[in-house]
């Protein structure tokens, strides 16, 4: 009975260390072998991308909220977007950066070619020349990993700050996390 088991623990290592692999070297040594291409992709890159700044629900008023859609296409090799896209906002010599919502958790996403993402710029519409708002004429988007940007023009009206700040300082507004678009 108990020559069952050690055949087969015996059988099992001989197939375990046949399965390592034998390959031997020209120093007579082994090498390893590299296990087969991961999922690891390079972050995607603003040339590599399409970006769109759709058409948006701007708010109508100050106090107002609005949401600003932005997709993302790939139109190059598989890339990755992971954390927050970079959101800047600017007007002449003024600019302002706005921060991931913070309820929010960001996911990575890896882009085949022609596959889309989307994010959301959502903001607090400001008073027309009010000392605490910023009248932004662009904005800038930039991926993780990449420090390079591409503007679009910014015709949403001016962007609030939070309660006691001024846009510049601590824009009222926030990006949302990316998230793949289609199907």
């Amino acid at each position: 009975m108990r020559a069952i088991p050690i055949a087969v623990t015996a059988l099992v290592a001989a197939l375990t260390l046949t399965a390592c692999g034998g390959g031997g070297d020209d120093d007579g040594g082994t090498k390893a072998t590299a296990s087969p291409a991961s999922d690891a992709s390079a972050a995607c890159k603003v040339g590599q991308v399409g970006i769109e700044v759709d058409p948006a629900s701007a708010a109508p008023a100050a106090g107002d909220t609005g949401i600003v859609p932005v997709t993302i296409t790939n139109t190059g090799a598989q890339c990755t977007l992971e954390g927050f896209p970079g959101v800047g906002l600017t007007s002449g010599e003024v600019s302002a950066t706005v921060a991931g919502d913070e309820a929010a958790q960001p996911e990575k996403l890896t882009l085949a070619k022609d596959d889309t993402a989307t994010f959301t710029i959502t903001y607090v519409r400001g008073e027309a020349a009010g000392a605490g708002s910023l009248d932004a004429k662009t904005v800038q988007v930039s991926l993780p990993g990449d420090a390079a940007t591409q503007d679009f023009p910014w015709s949403y009206g001016p962007l609030a700050g939070k309660a006691g700040k001024t846009a510049a300082d601590d824009p009222d507004a926030s990006v949302s996390p990316f998230q793949h678009a289609g199907d």
